[in-house]
């Protein structure tokens, strides 16, 4: 760690955004570039971690910055502190990642009452001087101090409301003379102390502050949701003022060189005559669409639309930026990669890529599979009955229902009991950022699609619309208004449409997107079938003509296979479709539900070897046509049979209930024999912990025949489906194992079924047979298991359970929100695999299982195989396959062709 802490922005670069955050790496970039940007300086993340660390900041970070901010009044002529020309600074958290729930900036730093009145005459209007003033003490008593931000916003409305104005902008001179010293009342009387005089206070007070907001409750949050590391620590960046607020001819905005919601070139933003930065974020007045500034501030405008340009030149891709015009005079005071949809992410990278500015890798590399997987889910019906409640801003596109919460402690309350919320605010701050998280989408009746709401509706996924003006948000009412007249009570159904803009009541059905019909469809573009276009507009054609191109690049680059988990023909030709390289996983027991439950029922009863091999006789011809049809849909590849692995209560009545039914039965002096035969077999058969008890190969070696049966069911299928001509690449699968000596014992009657059939049928078959390892002891004796194991498929569901001692459905339902508030869990390890711990036992037995038979086949097989964490995991460890359900196989397909071009940065992680 440097014992330089303060970097000018004139001596940075973007390279150094671990040391100087996003916002002063590219601070520090644009002002490289030459671009107009206000003098100023960033604190170092090293300077957060030392305060972290220590309580307290460094000794020498007060020095560092009063001698940069000695550069900085050097450079513009005006002193910081000085009562006739006082140099006024932002404060602004800027972390390596972009992180919504970070400190708000504090504006005007080293405002007093005395700097007011230099400020006044400097301006020659004391009016903007007292809107200066306000705007720090609301912001430095919120940010700082953290005072209840609605006590500031109260007296403001009052203000208003006395004034007769519409917005802040219409207060006159004497309002905010009142409002100031409303401010300060408040900031005494709530923290305990007058607002701070003295400038050099205000500014070591607010860096504290930035540094305390990296360990607020809401960053933590978004940290853990985000998987970001929480040792990163922020930087501080302290920028020289230039005012949007000073004039009619100044303003502030936000723009973005493409945009953010579909990724279509041109000119996209807000901005505000008349206003500081926040104002346009906060969503407190509806903004101004960016090309309406080409009439009002035309000069700047052009200036500002040639940097946009350039900037995107520089960075190669979307750019968002933030600017203030001051008195004619523009400044740029952010830029950095732009937050975006998913749809954008695709359309970008492929236009990005055809503007000959990024490779095939690079935009390969620009979109993620969990991107990919909100491409896949259902839009709303446009042919169905809906009713309109009213239109907004289309700020993040998808499609979302759920009932109405108006507080971010209803929609974590409501998710604990299993409820879908939609969140619902006059306008979002950073303290709704939980519940936004949570819920399904955000609603919003203030702000732009550069507001607070919309800009962490993108970069978290969620379906957002906001800026609803005909909507009144009641919060204390629990209520929305339209023109008077309640439109949604709390708990009311909603949907909304974040690609129209549309607000419906009610719940609104759905139908499949473009992508997913794309991928059901099976074709590919590059073979110049375009059937899987028709019927599509121009936007969805683009956005699935991008995804089947970066498909195509993904496949050429991964290294993983990608299986299916399938357990019916209908499962496997749909997996095949969406571009499965076979099956990992078939789960015979699935096959045994409906009407055939009660053949495993009659097995299960049988009192004698005569009435076991009848049960079985019954099963094989029903298992040999289910293997049949399901090897006429793969042929050519591989599938993966698990032979029966059920806790036995599935296929057995309820203990209880049946003894109930059987005992009123009793009382009605009726007798069941067959019923009293299943409670015998059920009380002997009742286990306290069924999926630890007898399933598996322990089911296998417990009912003679069973395994059997099933092998010969496959081996038939696979010699019919010879006979017609087809390639099966069958692949049996042992589940459960924990010793090598069950699998040993197992496979003596396979093999003898095995023989038989290669007699009857003269073919030779293929079929090998391998070892599901799902239990820790399996993992760690993995060098004997692979003696008689051909293949390994981790089933990572039940490894997880036995690795962890919980059960998913307990975890998921039950404790698991409180080990997250915690931060005990950053996310469900059923989720996505516990690296260090259920990860470690999958490299143990990968390499253990390699180091007896270095040409074992390793594969996994849980629902990890379709998270794309889990990808790089099981990449970077070099396993043969992932396998995961047939409709998350085209993200698992671009995940591992990502998880190939980053394997080399590829760093395990929580």
């Amino acid at each position: 760690m440097s014992d330089q802490y303060v970097y000018p922005f004139s001596a940075g670069s973007r390279e150094q955004v671990d040391l100087l955050g996003g916002k002063g790496a590219n601070l520090a970039e644009m002002t490289q570039l030459g671009l107009p940007v206000p003098p100023g300086f960033t604190i170092t993340t090293d300077a957060c971690r030392y305060y972290m660390r220590y309580g307290h900041e460094p000794s020498v970070l007060a020095d560092q910055v009063k001698r940069e901010l000695g550069a900085v009044e050097a450079i513009l002529g005006r002193i910081f502190g000085d009562p006739k020309n006082p140099l006024l600074v932002s404060v602004r958290s800027g972390a390596k990642v972009s992180m919504p729930g970070m400190m708000e900036t504090v504006l005007n730093v080293g405002l007093n009452d005395e700097t007011l009145e230099g400020l006044a005459a400097l301006s020659h209007s004391r009016r903007f001087a007292l809107d200066s003033y306000r705007r720090l003490l609301q912001m430095f008593g919120r940010t700082v101090l953290d005072i209840d931000a609605e006590l500031f916003e109260a007296v403001l409305d009052d203000a208003k409301s006395a004034a007769g104005a519409a917005s802040d902008v219409e207060l006159s001179e004497g309002d905010l003379e009142r409002v100031v010293a409303s401010f300060k009342e408040i900031i005494e009387q709530e923290s305990g102390s007058p607002f701070p005089q003295d400038p050099f206070t205000q500014l070591t007070m607010s860096i504290h502050a930035v540094f305390d907001s990296w360990n607020s409750p809401r960053a933590i949050v978004y940290r853990n949701t985000e998987r970001i590391p929480h040792d990163l620590g922020t930087a501080v960046n302290v920028c020289s003022m230039v005012f949007g607020n000073l004039d009619d001819q100044s303003a502030t905005g936000v723009a973005f060189t493409r945009d953010p919601a579909t990724g279509a070139r041109g000119v996209y933003g807000d901005f505000l005559l008349n206003a500081q930065g926040e104002d346009v974020v906060a969503g407190i007045r509806n903004t101004l669409s960016l090309p309406d500034m080409e009439n009002l501030l035309p000069e700047n405008y052009r200036e500002l639309v040639g940097i946009m340009e350039k900037l995107e030149r520089h960075y190669r891709d979307l750019c968002d930026i933030e600017f203030t015009v001051e008195s004619g005079r523009l400044w740029m005071l952010q830029t950095r990669v732009g937050k975006r949809t998913a749809a954008a992410a695709f359309r970008i990278a492929t236009a990005l890529l055809d503007e000959g500015a990024i490779t095939e890798n690079e935009a390969l590399m620009r979109v993620t599979g969990d991107q990919l997987s909100r491409l896949m889910f259902p839009a709303f019906d446009s042919h169905a009955e809906r009713v309109l409640l009213a239109r907004g801003m289309n700020a993040s596109p998808g499609a979302a229902t759920g009932h109405v919460a108006f507080t971010t402690a209803d929609v974590l309350a409501r998710a604990k009991e299993g409820t879908r919320s939609i969140l619902v605010r006059r306008e979002t701050n950073p303290d709704d950022l939980a519940g936004m998280i949570t819920a399904e989408g955000v609603l919003t009746a203030r702000g732009g699609k550069t507001s607070h709401a919309a800009v962490v509706a993108r970069g978290l996924g969620r379906t957002c619309v906001c800026g609803v003006e005909a909507f009144t948000v009641d919060e204390a009412a629990r209520e929305v208004r339209v023109d008077g007249e309640v439109v949604l009570r709390d708990g009311d159904l909603v949907s909304i449409d974040g690609t129209s803009g549309e607000v419906f009541l009610g719940e609104v059905p759905v139908q499949p997107s473009a992508v997913a019909a794309y991928f059901e469809s099976g074709a590919s573009l590059d073979d110049g079938d375009a059937t899987s276009l028709k019927g599509l507009d121009d936007a969805e054609a683009d956005l699935v003509t991008s995804v089947d191109r970066l498909m195509r690049i993904a496949d050429r680059e991964r290294a993983l296979l990608v299986r299916a988990n399938a357990d019916t023909p209908e499962d496997a030709a749909r997996a095949r479709r969406m571009g499965a390289q076979g099956i990992g996983l078939t789960r015979t027991e699935h096959m045994f539900l409906g009407d055939r439950r009660t053949l495993v029922e009659n097995l299960i009863l049988a009192a004698s070897p005569e009435e076991r091999e009848g049960a079985l006789a019954a099963l094989l011809p029903l298992q040999r046509r289910d293997f049949l049809e399901m090897i006429r849909e793969m042929d050519g590849l591989p599938m993966t049979v698990r032979l029966l692995d059920p806790p036995l209560h599935e296929f057995l009545p309820d203990l209880t209930e049946l003894s109930v039914r059987i005992a009123k039965a009793e009382e009605r002096g009726e007798h069941n024999e067959h019923e009293i035969k299943v409670l015998e077999a059920v009380k002997r058969l009742h286990e306290q912990n069924p999926m630890l008890g007898l399933r598996g190969v322990r089911l296998g070696l417990s009912i003679p025949g069973l395994f059997g049966m099933q092998t010969r069911a496959i081996l038939e299928a696979e010699a019919q489906a010879r006979a017609e001509g087809l390639n099966p690449q069958v692949e049996i699968m042992i589940p459960l194992v924990s010793s090598v000596r069950e699998l040993r014992e197992i496979k003596k009657e396979i093999f003898a079924v095995r023989d038989a059939v290669t007699q009857e049928t003269g073919l030779k078959l293929t079929t090998v047979i391998g070892s599901m390892i799902e239990l820790p002891r399996a993992a760690l004796r993995a060098d004997e298991i692979a003696e008689e194991a051909e293949f390994f498929s981790f089933g990572t569901n039940d490894l997880t359970q036995t690795t962890w001692g919980f059960s998913r459905d307990d975890v998921e339902a039950g404790f698991f929100f409180t080990y997250k508030e915690h931060g005990i869990l950053l996310t469900s390890p059923f989720e996505s695999i516990d690296q260090f711990g259920v990860g470690e036992l999958v490299r143990i037995g990968t390499e253990r299982g390699r180091a007896v038979n270095p040409d074992l086949h390793v594969g996994v097989c849980g629902e990890h195989g379709g998270d794309p964490s889990s990808i790089h995991f099981f990449n970077w460890l070099g396993l043969d396959y992932v396998s995961c359900s047939p409709f998350r196989v085209p993200v698992a397909r671009l995940e591992a062709g990502r998880a190939t071009l980053g394997v080399d940065d590829f760093v395990m992680s929580h």
